[in-house]
């Protein structure tokens, strides 16, 4: 198959969002007078994934998410603090981030852009995917950014990719490729989308569930043995 338009997730695909995040917190707890112990980094924990399921699941909207995730954190720890103010603090350190996947992410995005049409398809927040992406370096190499805020619904919703594909100039499905490390979102999205996957498994995890992607690579490089006639297939088609 030949693909010409690469739909790129972000988060743990091209960017490292596990050292994003951490390193985000340290600096925002440092900066209000914490120290961000094993403790408190797992009741946020606990208190985010909380959140961003009622979101998922339509019981309250993102500004709450956002908004309430520190200030429950801390009210959990016995502290009242402004959530607001602590969530605009972590936005821009978090917008500021630019820690890329180890295995070539710039070196991918710029070789495959003299020959593809790169996209990026993110849950995420405007500003901060937007600003993550300039830190890093990545972002002239894409030529439309689509996440979820602007949309109005996340992957893997078929509304999500319906919109994206009514936005690209062109779009053919059977040119396209959607490239990301979660079964649930990425690859189950395209799945639903008539759209072929491949997923990025680093840790050659084990997937007995009903999501098999088209291709399953283990290290970012390998898209180019997919995607860049004349190479090597490396990986594994799945279907």
């Amino acid at each position: 198959m030949s693909y010409n338009i690469l739909l790129f997730d972000l988060d743990d695909t091209l960017l490292d969002f596990g050292a994003n995040e951490t390193d985000s917190l340290n600096k925002l707890f440092q900066q209000q007078g914490y120290l961000l112990s094993d403790e408190i980094f797992q009741v946020y924990r606990s208190v985010n994934k909380q959140l961003w399921a009622e979101y998922e699941n339509g019981n309250i909207i993102l500004s709450d998410v956002l908004n309430k995730r520190f200030s429950e954190t801390m009210q959990k720890l016995g502290k009242v603090v402004d959530g607001m103010e602590w969530e605009n603090v972590y936005r821009e350190l978090l917008g500021s981030g630019s820690q890329l996947m180890i295995e070539g992410a710039l070196e991918v995005c710029q070789r495959l852009s003299a020959s593809h049409r790169l996209f990026v398809v993110t849950n995420g927040i405007t500003r901060t995917q937007i600003s993550r992406l300039k830190s890093s370096g990545l972002y002239n190499f894409f030529e439309q950014i689509f996440d979820s805020q602007s949309i109005g619904f996340q992957k893997p919703s078929p509304k999500f990719f319906e919109y994206v594909m009514n936005h690209i100039k062109d779009f053919n499905k059977q040119e396209a490729l959607i490239i990301g490390d979660s079964l649930n979102t990425d690859i189950k999205g395209g799945i639903l989308s008539g759209i072929d996957t491949c997923w990025i498994n680093r840790h050659a995890q084990e997937n007995a569930s009903e999501i098999q992607s088209t291709y399953t690579i283990t290290n970012l490089m390998e898209i180019m043995d997919i995607c860049v006639p004349g190479n090597k297939r490396k990986c594994d088609p799945l279907s």
